[in-house]
C-alpha cells in the first residue's frame, strides 16, 4: 500500500508540474545593459506579455555589487516587480522595482518606498518619477 501511494504521488506531482498555468517557453529573454558613470548595471530576464522574472546585478567602482532576483508584471509599458538581492555579500535584501519601456530601452523608475504587511512597495500616492534616472538600460546581444 505504501508503493501505491508513492507511485500515486510522484503521478500526481508531476501531472501538477505539467498542467502549470505559464508556459515557460512563451517568454522571451532578453539581455539589457546600463551605464553611469564607472557603475554598471545587467539585467537578463525572462518577459511576456504579462511577467517578467530573472537576474539583476549592479556593479559599483571599487565598491562591490548587489546581485539578484527580480521578478513582477507588465501593466501597460511598465514593468514593476521586485528585487531580491545580496547588497556587497552582506544580507538579503529585498525593494520594489520600476522599469518603464520607452524606445526599446528600459527606464529604472525612481519612488517613495513604503511598507505593506513587512513587504517594501512603491507608495501608491506618489508618482514614480522616470526622468533623471540612475540606469537606462538598453539592449544587448549576449
Amino acid at each position: 500500500m505504501f508503493k501505491n501511494f508513492i507511485a500515486v504521488s510522484i503521478l500526481f506531482a508531476f501531472l501538477m508540474s505539467c498542467n502549470s498555468k505559464e508556459e515557460k517557453d512563451k517568454y522571451n529573454r532578453v539581455f539589457y545593459r546600463a551605464v553611469n558613470g564607472k557603475d554598471t548595471a545587467i539585467l537578463d530576464i525572462k518577459i511576456n506579455d504579462k511577467r517578467f522574472y530573472g537576474r539583476y546585478e549592479i556593479v559599483y567602482h571599487n565598491l562591490g555589487k548587489d546581485s539578484g532576483d527580480v521578478r513582477g508584471d507588465m501593466k501597460g509599458d511598465t514593468l514593476r516587480g521586485d528585487y531580491h538581492f545580496i547588497s556587497n555579500g552582506g544580507s538579503w535584501k529585498r525593494i520594489p522595482i520600476a522599469l518603464l519601456q520607452k524606445d526599446n530601452k528600459l527606464i529604472l523608475g525612481k519612488g517613495v518606498i513604503g511598507t505593506y504587511f513587512n513587504l517594501p512597495l512603491f507608495i501608491p500616492e506618489i508618482p514614480i518619477e522616470y526622468n533623471n534616472s540612475e540606469f537606462v538600460f538598453e539592449k544587448i546581444e549576449k
